[in-house]
């Protein structure tokens, strides 16, 4: 788990890729549903501090899968492209598949 959520090398597939992300999703929406219950309309504490933690191995898993497509992990950086690149970095990584066998990153995560 260490080597998934911590480290930039290797490659995953697109599994592990949609399990952090709907994660991800679930948590920040508990989060953000325990802080407006207690009357915060705007990210609070544990929201925010969240973010500042998943921030890490949000960029891991997405480094990952573009290595998994045999792309650099500075492709990650199309996210800060408004709206084309976050939707361009979602089909890429979360919709299509990697390279089928070894590429340079590493070998193939479905075996």
């Amino acid at each position: 788990m260490k080597e998934l959520l911590f480290s930039f090398e290797g490659r995953i597939n697109r599994q592990p890729y949609w399990l952090f992300n709907v994660a991800l999703v679930v948590v920040l929406g508990i989060t953000s549903a325990i802080e407006m219950s207690i009357g915060d309309t705007e990210p609070g504490v544990l929201s925010v501090g969240f973010m500042f933690f998943s921030w890490w191995p949000s960029l891991a898993i997405q480094v990952k899968r573009w290595h998994d497509r045999d792309k650099s992990g500075w492709w990650v950086l199309i996210n800060l492209i408004p709206v084309i690149g976050v939707i361009w970095a979602i089909v890429e990584n979360g919709f299509l598949t990697g390279t089928e066998g070894n590429n340079r990153f590493g070998s193939d995560p479905r075996g």
